[in-house]
């Protein structure tokens, strides 16, 4: 029984450490105005981690697109990007540029995520381009 109990914890453990929403890597969210006012710096690399589809539906300006769901994201964000410019960063609604975000970061880069992602920038009414 005793064996079963630590059995039980330490699977609820492993799953709750899958599943946290803890943030990984060493990187800043930021809401829209933040942002915003981030991008306005001309030495920040706008970077859109949606899907290709995604990203020719609309998006800010000057940003360039990786996906960060395709197994070369890491790879392409390398010669992309160069690691002594900060790099500010968005997707849909916020989930997955967490994840591009803690990639990029733990390679070295600074990294600044919008939050709410490019939902929340379209909400606020910001200029996008297509």
């Amino acid at each position: 029984m005793f064996k079963m109990n630590q059995l039980v914890v330490g699977l609820f453990l492993f799953l709750s450490s899958l599943f946290s929403c803890q943030q990984k890597g060493d990187f800043k969210t930021v809401n829209v105005e933040d942002f915003d006012s981030i991008i306005q710096d001309e030495e920040v690399q706008r970077l859109d981690v949606r899907t290709l589809a995604e990203y020719s539906e609309g998006h800010i300006a000057k940003t360039i697109n990786i996906n960060v769901m395709d197994d070369s994201f890491a790879s392409m964000a390398d010669s992309l990007l160069q690691k002594s410019k900060p790099v500010a960063l968005y997707c849909r609604s916020g989930k997955r540029s967490k994840k591009a975000a803690a990639i990029l970061s733990e390679k070295g880069f600074k990294v600044v995520e919008l939050g709410k992602g490019f939902n929340a920038w379209q909400a606020a009414g910001k200029e996008i381009e297509y």
